[in-house]
């Protein structure tokens, strides 16, 4: 399952917000190097969660965590945080500060957004990717309690289904994508999906 480099940016200080989406409306996005510079793939096979009602799967014991309002589900109150905390809990990263710096100022003209499961108060888990017309990509997640990034993708694909979105693109399968029900297609049918996802606006809200 190769990404696909497609060339590299050597000053990331040249890239513009409107860069990054023009990358993600032809179905390609950044990645960041140590050394600074940023580098461009497309995924092939592409992943994608289905945005129809009941295609997500969701174990029972995710089930009883979220019925029982075990955490407090935000959107957008701290993309900051949760943008940091997925470059922080992976290892050898490409979240680089170069990124966090594109992501965040996606994020302040309102383009990528976050989703935040609060336990006691405190930053339990999230994710965050970004929104474009009726598409949704689907960047990173991290969780510092069990089940918090869970309860956020579930959160995710409720919000998505009710805002009308066409398209949830995860790039990759993973093994926790894959028992959300994630399917992997071609590049000729996610180019014809992200086609149609482009021509109608939506809205990301909670």
């Amino acid at each position: 399952m190769p990404y696909n480099y497609l060339g590299t940016t050597f000053n990331p200080d040249s890239i513009s917000f409107n860069d990054v989406l023009y990358a993600y409306s032809r179905g390609y996005f950044p990645m960041g190097d140590e050394d600074g510079t940023i580098n461009w793939f497309d995924h092939e096979p592409r992943c994608i969660v289905p945005l129809k009602k009941d295609a997500i799967k969701i174990p029972r014991s995710l089930k009883q965590v979220i019925n029982n309002g075990r955490f407090e589900i935000k959107t957008d109150k701290n993309f900051r945080a949760v943008i940091r905390n997925c470059s922080e809990s992976h290892g050898e990263t490409w979240i680089t500060p170069e990124i966090i710096s594109l992501y965040s100022d996606l994020h302040n003209k309102g383009f990528a957004h976050s989703v935040e499961a609060y336990y006691d108060g405190k930053l339990a888990g999230g994710l965050y990717g970004v929104a474009l017309k009726s598409a949704f990509f689907g960047e990173s997640m991290f969780f510092k309690v069990p089940n918090a990034s869970k309860v956020c993708v579930v959160f995710l694909h409720e919000l998505l289904l009710k805002n009308n979105f066409r398209l949830f693109d995860i790039q990759m399968s993973t093994p926790l994508f894959k028992s959300f029900g994630a399917v992997e297609i071609s590049t000729d049918e996610y180019q014809k999906m992200l086609k149609n996802a482009l021509k109608k606006d939506s809205v990301f809200q909670s």
